[in-house]
């Protein structure tokens, strides 16, 4: 644990202790300590993960493309690694009423120049079918390649809402690793950057001080009092956290174009 001054400055309710800079420097150096072995112990999991088992995807499987079958092997685009995020899907649901935690994991995974210059593709897959997909993917402006894998079974299709890694031996290729909630954080660095500051991510489950703003809550503007919600899956027009027919993923209110419209929510069963 941090250590924390015995006489800090009085501060407001809901805010960090003021405290000198040698005061916080010291503090500061103590929670390195800590963040260092948290480091080092990262690396060594990333090292188990390497020592991890494969096993080989069936020969001639092949997704949906937009001018029809796509063989699997063709998702490498030459290049040795894959990773994929596996996108849920809900037919028939209008594209705001889409999953709330892939729309704000696939976000965060446009640009990918970086992984393209290690030797490693990306694509998303999902269960939708591509005349529903397409156009969701035009809204909202992805770049990145998608493709429908509707009925294939694991590991290239079965549960989404994943990421899942390939690796490619010529005319081979083999899953090498997958995960799945809170392991999917890595692809989303607004989490990483959201745990640096005083009010961390403002969810629920969350280690806060006494006195910090409240999570978001259904029902009520967000930081009132209710059931918690996680604070990047809906809100309405007027920006009150709600999983109501009205509601739609939080960024997306303000993306250009995306302007309230009359088939708002969720109908309609899983993809």
């Amino acid at each position: 644990m941090t250590t924390i001054p015995d006489h800090p400055t009085p501060t407001p309710r809901g805010r960090p202790p003021v405290v000198d800079l040698a005061t916080w420097q010291a503090a500061r150096d103590e929670l390195l300590a800590r963040e260092k072995a948290h480091t080092r112990e990262g690396d060594a999991l990333a090292a188990a993960r390497r020592r991890l088992p494969m096993v080989e995807v069936a020969a001639g499987v092949e997704v949906t493309g937009p001018d029809g079958p796509v063989p699997f092997l063709d998702l490498f685009r030459g290049r040795d690694e894959l990773v994929v995020y596996k996108h849920m899907w809900y037919d028939g649901a209008p594209h705001q009423g889409q999953c709330e935690g892939c729309t704000f994991t696939t976000w965060h995974l446009r640009d990918t120049a970086y992984l393209d210059a290690r030797g490693v593709s990306s694509a998303v897959l999902t269960s939708g079918r591509w005349e529903e997909v397409a156009p969701y993917v035009a809204f909202m402006g992805y770049p990145q390649p998608w493709y429908p894998v509707r009925g294939l079974a694991a590991p290239v299709g079965g549960d989404m809402g994943s990421l899942t890694v390939f690796l490619r031996d010529g005319d081979r290729a083999f899953l090498t690793y997958a995960t799945t909630g809170r392991g999917n954080e890595p692809a989303a660095g607004t989490f990483g950057l959201l745990d640096l500051t005083p009010y961390g991510r403002r969810e629920a489950w969350e280690d806060v001080p006494e006195g910090w703003p409240a999570a978001p809550q259904v029902g009520s503007p967000v930081g009132g009092h209710g059931a918690p919600i996680c604070w990047y899956w809906r809100s309405d027009a007027d920006g009150n956290a709600t999983r109501g027919p009205t509601s739609r993923p939080v960024p997306q209110w303000t993306r250009p174009g995306a302007t309230p419209e009359q088939t708002l929510g969720r109908h309609g069963g899983h993809g």
